[in-house]
């Protein structure tokens, strides 16, 4: 019997289906008539991936060596998503099925210019709170990331309850809460993880400097793109540089895979700057392949790899 600390990933599943527009938005679109746009584009390259916050840390939380639970709701439509899952060894007790609703789905267009039409599709994402956290064993840590709402409400309250350390990864779910939600739910939490446009909305939405949340956290974790990140604990501040990437494909899930990363290291009671080590190398990995869950290596390259880069042993 495996003794790998269970984390439970609360979180999203969705489908992204991607599709590349060959010209420019902005030269068929008349800036005189938006008020009565009827516009279509052909598009000559598709392609529909495995997406959503839970799924893309699990997916990387598994190929290091973790043990993942998905703590998501999915639709009728979600039958080969979770058998994937099921596939790769990822725990699905508390992966719930919402009858007579879709997963929820991206529909995100691009043109040469890099600029993106996006639809999306909440569906059973915004029943999320049907699940119960404290109903699953054996959980060491878990995490709140974007998802339904409500869910993250309960989810954290959950996780305090039976005081099963957690890190609240708002992303972007933040336009959801107001400023005192937000306190509050930082408040239940033992981990803070927001990437700097975040860091500044949490400012803007609570009226506090984001610094001043670290003194009742164990850590606050701002990751900074190709900046690295920045830890906030015990009245110190840590930078972590970023690992070079050897191809820049796509950044879609890097901050999914660095998530996968930090979540590994805190479960093993590695140091937080050792965490953040591994969620940097995690994410320079992740970027060279398109989508959240393409990327793969097996759990002694890792190792290799991280002791490698960072002159460090795993």
């Amino acid at each position: 019997m495996s003794h790998e600390p269970r984390v439970l990933i609360c979180g999203s599943m969705a489908f992204d289906t991607i599709c590349v527009f060959q010209g420019k938005f902005g030269e068929h679109i008349v800036p005189e008539a938006t008020h009565k746009i009827s516009v279509s584009f052909m598009v000559d390259q598709m392609r529909r991936e495995f997406g959503g916050c839970a799924g893309n840390v699990a997916y990387s939380l598994k190929l290091i060596g973790g043990a993942p639970v998905i703590c998501a709701t999915i639709g009728n439509d979600a039958a080969g998503y979770r058998d994937r899952m099921q596939t790769l060894g990822i725990g699905l007790e508390a992966l719930k099925t919402v009858a007579d609703s879709f997963t929820a789905q991206a529909y995100i267009m691009t043109d040469l210019d890099d600029n993106q039409i996006t639809s999306f599709h909440p569906g059973a994402m915004f029943q999320s709170q049907l699940n119960d956290v404290t109903g699953i064993d054996n959980i060491a840590l878990g995490i709140v990331s974007p998802d339904g709402r409500d869910g993250m409400f309960r989810h954290a309250r959950g996780f305090a309850s039976k005081k099963i350390p957690f890190i609240f990864d708002p992303g972007q779910a933040m336009p959801a809460f107001s400023g005192d939600e937000i306190i509050e739910l930082i408040g239940l939490a033992d981990y803070l993880s927001v990437n700097d446009y975040e860091a500044e909305m949490i400012a803007q939405k609570t009226g506090r400097a984001i610094e001043s949340f670290a003194a009742n956290l164990k850590a606050l974790i701002v990751t900074l793109g190709a900046s690295g990140s920045r830890i906030h604990m015990q009245g110190k501040v840590i930078d972590v540089p970023v690992v070079a990437a050897a191809t820049l494909v796509d950044p879609t899930g890097c901050g999914d895979a660095f998530r996968a990363g930090l979540l590994y290291g805190i479960a093993h009671q590695w140091s937080v700057e050792k965490a953040c080590k591994l969620g940097s190398l995690l994410g320079s990995i992740k970027i060279g392949e398109r989508g959240g869950q393409n990327h793969t290596f097996t759990e002694a390259a890792i190792r290799e790899r991280f002791t490698a880069v960072w002159g460090e042993s795993w």
